[in-house]
C-alpha cells in the first residue's frame, strides 16, 4: 500500500492579476510555507497608460479629461491637483464662490471614495451585507454630482480659475438633505460592523506598522494616520478654503488593520462636518475667474475683428505655463496625490510627474504579510486601499 508522502518544499502561487481582492490588475508572487507567507512580490504595470507623457503633450485644458482616469473612485481630487499647478504657477486668484464648491465637491468625493473602500474591505474578510449597504449612500452621492457636473463618475468639472458651472437651482438643499440622512448610515456602519467579534478577530492586530517606521516608509493619508501622527495636508498646506471650517483631523495609535478602518469612518463623519459647514456659508459672486480666458490682443489680432464675432466655434484658450518648476498636494482619500511640474514658457508642460498615494502606500506590502497567514493578505491589502489606475498609471 502507498503511503501519502508529506512534502515539505515551499510552493509559490500567483494571487491575480485577475482575483478578486487585488481591488483592480495587482499581482502578488506569493511564495507560501502550508498557510504561512514566506514572501511577497507585487507585480505592477497591467494598467500603465503613460498618463505623464500624454500631460506633456496637451494643454492643461485637454488634460483634464483623462485625469478622472488615475483613481477612478476619487476624481474630483485628480481634477483638483491637475489645476492647482497651474494656478500655483501663474498666480490665479480662485473667487471665494468657486472655492467654497470645490472643498464641497472634494468632500463628498472622499466619502464616495470611502465608501467604495469599506465595502469590499468588508467583503474580503467575509462580510457581505456592508457591501450592499455603501452603494445606496454612494448612488447618492452620485446623484448630486450628476446633477452638478453633468455625470456621475469622470466629471471634468475643476478648471483653472474656478469651476466649469455653478450649482444648480435646489442643489443645496439637496446636499443638506444627503448629509442628515448620511450621518444615519455611518451610525449603522458602526453598530453593524466595529464591535463584531468576527470583524475585530480578522483586524486587530493584523498589519500593525510602527510609527518611525511609516515615516521611513513615506505613507500618507489614513496609513499615516492610524499609526499616530496627526498629519493632514488640509490642515498643514491651507489649500482651498478649509481654515475657515471647524472639524478635526482623525487619527489612532495602534497602527493596524482596525485603526485604519476607524480613521476612514471618522474621516467621512468629518466630511460632512465640512460639507454641511460650506453649504450654510457658501458666498455669492462668480464661480469662475474669467480674467484667464480672455485671448491677448497682441497674439491674437484677428479675434478682435468685426467678422470673427460671428464665429460660433473658437479654440479653447490656451494657459502659458510660466518657466518655472513646482510641486503641488492635495489630501486625497488615500494620501498625498502630488504632482511635479515644470513649465517652459508655452501651453504644454515640460514635466508632469504624478506622486500617487496608492503606489507609495503599497511599498510596505511584502514587509506587512511576512510571516503572516495566507488569508492575512486580503486584510492588510484591503487596509491600504489601493487603486491600480494611479499605481500603473
Amino acid at each position: 500500500m502507498n503511503m501519502p508522502v508529506t512534502r515539505k518544499d515551499l510552493m509559490i502561487v500567483n494571487m491575480g492579476p485577475h482575483h478578486p481582492s487585488m481591488h483592480g490588475v495587482l499581482r502578488l508572487v506569493v511564495t507560501l510555507d502550508g498557510e504561512d507567507v514566506i514572501d511577497c512580490e507585487p507585480i505592477l504595470g497591467y494598467l500603465h497608460r503613460g498618463m505623464e507623457k500624454i500631460a506633456e503633450n496637451r494643454t492643461i485644458i485637454q488634460y483634464l479629461p483623462y485625469v478622472t482616469r488615475w483613481d477612478y473612485l476619487a476624481t474630483m481630487f485628480t481634477e483638483a491637483i491637475t489645476v492647482n499647478g497651474p494656478e500655483r504657477l501663474g498666480t490665479i486668484q480662485v473667487p471665494k464662490r468657486a472655492s467654497y464648491i470645490r472643498v464641497i465637491m472634494l468632500e463628498l468625493s472622499r466619502i464616495a471614495s470611502h465608501l467604495l473602500w469599506l465595502g469590499p474591505f468588508m467583503a474580503d474578510i467575509g462580510a457581505q451585507t456592508p457591501f450592499f449597504y455603501i452603494f445606496r449612500e454612494r448612488e447618492l452621492v452620485y446623484d448630486l454630482f450628476e446633477a452638478a457636473t453633468g455625470m456621475r463618475m469622470m466629471h471634468n468639472y475643476f478648471r483653472i480659475g474656478g469651476v466649469a458651472a455653478d450649482l444648480p437651482y435646489g442643489w443645496i438643499d439637496k446636499c443638506l438633505d444627503f448629509c442628515d440622512y448620511f450621518l444615519t448610515g455611518v451610525t449603522e456602519y458602526q453598530k453593524l460592523i466595529t464591535r463584531n467579534p468576527i470583524f475585530l478577530e480578522r483586524v486587530e492586530g493584523v498589519g500593525i506598522i510602527g510609527r518611525d517606521e511609516v515615516i521611513n516608509w513615506g505613507l500618507s493619508g489614513p496609513m499615516l494616520r492610524a499609526s499616530g501622527i496627526q498629519w493632514d495636508l488640509r490642515k498643514i498646506d491651507h489649500y482651498e478654503c478649509y481654515d475657515e471650517f471647524d472639524w478635526e483631523v482623525q487619527w489612532q495609535k495602534e497602527g493596524d488593520s482596525l485603526a485604519r478602518y476607524l480613521v476612514r469612518i471618522g474621516e467621512m463623519a468629518e466630511s460632512i462636518k465640512i460639507i454641511q459647514q460650506a453649504l450654510e456659508g457658501i458666498p455669492g459672486g462668480p464661480y469662475e475667474n474669467l480674467e484667464i480666458r480672455y485671448f491677448d490682443r497682441k497674439r491674437y489680432p484677428e479675434w478682435h475683428d468685426f467678422e470673427y464675432r460671428f464665429i460660433s466655434k473658437k479654440p479653447s484658450p490656451t494657459f502659458e505655463l510660466p518657466k518655472q518648476e513646482l510641486y503641488v498636494r492635495v489630501e486625497a482619500p488615500k494620501g498625498e496625490l502630488g504632482i511635479f511640474l515644470i513649465g517652459d514658457q508655452s501651453g504644454f508642460p515640460w514635466r508632469w510627474k504624478i506622486r500617487p498615494p496608492g503606489f507609495i502606500n503599497l511599498q510596505i506590502l511584502p514587509q506587512l504579510v511576512k510571516r503572516m497567514k495566507l488569508a492575512d493578505i486580503m486584510t492588510i491589502l484591503g487596509s491600504i486601499d489601493i487603486i491600480m489606475g494611479e499605481v500603473d498609471r
